[in-house]
């Protein structure tokens, strides 16, 4: 009896031992409110926004150090400098800023100068000084435009306050560049404007060439570059 007792529970416990590794291999299914981009329909995009949100980020004035009992340097006390903006996709569209009298009109969107993006407001905020043109701006949270004109962009920031949720009956804050008022500028700096070989599907700001003095902070759409150089400040 106790033979076939032992064989019984040998069994059991390699039945057991099978079923758990079969289990084991079968792929992790999300949970019942969820739903996996394998169970869309064939042909259904994922949802999201027109513009979808984007930030362009450095930090600078940091130090690489490596930790006491590690061989990983890691890089300490940086101060950033963050851009949140809308990301327009160009969707076939083209000369998307146009020419002559209607430069910037279709961008503008029957704004007075251009949000730099899509949906609500374009904002910076940084933890250092920056110098642009000359012009020192204090670490702060701003807004950002551009007023368009053909080879001659101009980069503005402004304090003015806006909305994080449009409110078509606010008549003074700004959604975008909706309700912009030039009596809360506290920066403008002249940029420069030039051709890309490629052509730049979704608007894309970056900074390129970053050290601890300074860099350039460029805007990129379909074959324009829009670009500004700055300074850190003390």
């Amino acid at each position: 009896m106790k033979r076939i007792a032992l064989v019984a529970v040998s069994t059991v416990l390699a039945g057991g031992l099978l079923f758990a590794q079969q289990t084991q291999q079968q792929p992790p299914q999300p949970p019942p409110t969820q739903q996996s981009p394998q169970m869309q329909q064939p042909g259904q995009a994922p949802r999201l926004p027109a513009s979808p949100p984007g930030q362009a980020a450095t930090q600078v004035g940091g130090k690489w150090v490596t930790p006491e009992g590690s061989t990983v340097p890691r890089y300490t006390e940086g101060k950033w400098i963050v851009i949140e903006y809308g990301r327009p996709i160009l969707r076939g569209r083209k000369q998307i800023f146009g020419s002559g009298a209607d430069y910037g009109k279709k961008v503008n969107d029957d704004g007075p100068v251009w949000r730099a993006g899509a949906n609500m407001t374009t904002r910076l905020k940084t933890q250092v000084p920056l110098v642009f043109g000359g012009k020192t701006l204090p670490a702060g949270d701003y807004s950002m435009f551009v007023d368009l004109k053909p080879a001659a962009w101009t980069l503005i920031i402004s304090t003015q306050p806006y909305q994080q949720k449009y409110d078509k009956e606010n008549k003074t804050d700004t959604w975008g560049a909706y309700n912009y008022d030039q009596k809360f500028d506290v920066l403008r700096a002249p940029m420069t404007v030039s051709k890309n070989a490629a052509t730049i599907d979704q608007f894309t700001i970056q900074f390129v060439n970053v050290t601890d003095a300074g860099g350039t902070l460029q805007m990129l759409w379909e074959n324009t570059v829009g670009s500004v150089g700055f300074k850190i400040g003390q």
